[in-house]
């Protein structure tokens, strides 16, 4: 057996920017995929996003957010009612592309297909699937996701949002917090305590009563519309309901596609930090130099180099596996607890390499490492996580 090429045979070049060469394990489609992605946020989107983030807005996310309909991602992976029907992995590759450019992008595209569409395509009635699905996924209509609340993030099961019968009608009453895309949406998916247990409902915008005032003093996802949502007495009719939810399951399962996407968002915002650490080595000198001809640095870039590897081949896999119908939620808390930890780690060190430019908004990098310090505790803290994976190790459950 042996390990040489064969006589003749010409090795690719190294490619600093897929040093495992990664792509090779890509279908023609996937980096055709890809390619559009990368060439709207690097046309539409990367120009401006410095100046969302520092603006705390974006100025026309309507309009944005019809050009991401155009192009296909909002429920991307979904099928049916106007959706693009694409695999998991297109869904994954798609969320690294728009993350590298901006977590509060890629956010907006999660909130909308993998949490508020998803859970109308998967537990809603099909009234309510042909109402709103279609305008969702071109972009002409914007959801949120109303689970967590101001005194219950990681304990769902104990939400204090109800829901009560009147007549024919439902009547909700509650608070819901830190939800991506609120003051913007003009439907909520909102989760609710009922007498029959957890139910969702689809919460039109402007129901009398409901209300979704914007969260603003963040250092984190400035380009990103993150509110509360406010039910006082918010009467829905019986249909409002999604009639396949029932239990903690129900949102539980919409939160595990969401964190699938993080954990190919991640490396996005990785990715993006080191390309830039890598440019700025070879053009910062210092003593006569390149920064990047010193030792110290260029331990940085390796480090940060294999981790990223390491990231971009889990998310891959994890994608593989969806994509078969073999994965489990607890490979999603794995994936996310790693790509989302080591992702902000290549963040701080990339940061190092650009000195104190590495905190200026002409660079990407502060502004993914602010973004991914959300992204380390939203869809399930680290702790969590960590307990999900402990609990699958050990077979104990250590939440209580």
């Amino acid at each position: 057996m042996t390990l040489a090429p064969a006589a003749g045979t010409r090795l690719p070049a190294f490619d600093p920017h897929d040093p495992a060469g990664i792509d090779d394990e890509l279908t023609d489609d996937e980096r055709d995929i890809r390619a559009a992605v990368r060439q709207v946020c690097t046309e539409r989107i990367a120009p401006h996003v410095a100046q969302w983030f520092e603006d705390g807005e974006i100025p026309d996310i309507r309009g944005l957010t019809r050009e991401l309909g155009t192009l296909g991602v909002l429920g991307m992976h979904l099928t049916g009612y106007g959706c693009a029907g694409m695999s998991a992995t297109e869904y994954g590759l798609a969320c690294l592309e728009l993350e590298a450019c901006d977590s509060g992008i890629r956010s907006l595209v999660s909130v909308q297909g993998s949490l508020a569409m998803f859970a109308i395509w998967r537990f809603g009635s099909e009234e309510q699937k042909n109402a709103w699905l279609p305008p969702m996924a071109a972009g002409t209509a914007i959801g949120c996701f109303g689970l967590t609340e101001p005194d219950h993030g990681s304990d769902p099961a104990s939400l204090r949002t109800r829901a009560r019968r009147d007549g024919g009608d439902w009547v909700l009453d509650g608070r819901k917090m830190w939800i991506t895309n609120g003051s913007v949406a003009d439907v909520a998916i909102v989760w609710a305590q009922t007498d029959d247990g957890l139910r969702g409902f689809v919460v039109p915008a402007g129901t009398p009563g409901f209300s979704a005032p914007e969260i603003t003093h963040k250092m984190s996802l400035r380009a990103s519309v993150t509110s509360e949502l406010v039910l006082d007495g918010v009467r829905l009719p019986a249909d409002a309901v999604l009639p396949e939810a029932a239990g903690l399951r129900s949102p539980l399962s919409c939160l595990n596609e969401a964190r699938y996407g993080i954990v190919w968002g991640a490396i996005g915002a990785a990715r993006s930090a080191f390309e830039s650490a890598l440019s700025y080595a070879g053009e910062r000198e210092q003593f006569g130099r390149a920064l990047g001809g010193f030792q110290l640095t260029q331990q940085k870039l390796a480090d940060m180099a294999v981790q990223l590897v390491k990231g971009q081949l889990l998310a891959l896999h994890l994608g593989r596996r969806k994509d078969a119908g073999q994965l489990r939620h607890e490979q999603v808390s794995l994936g996310k607890l790693n790509n989302v930890r080591e992702a902000l780690e290549i963040c701080r060190v990339a940061r190092t390499i650009l000195g104190a430019n590495g905190i200026s908004l002409e660079y990407p990098v502060i502004r993914h490492m602010n973004n991914l310090e959300s992204v380390l505790t939203y869809e399930g803290t680290v702790e969590m996580h960590t307990l999900v994976l402990g609990q699958a190790l050990t077979g104990h459950a250590a939440f209580r």
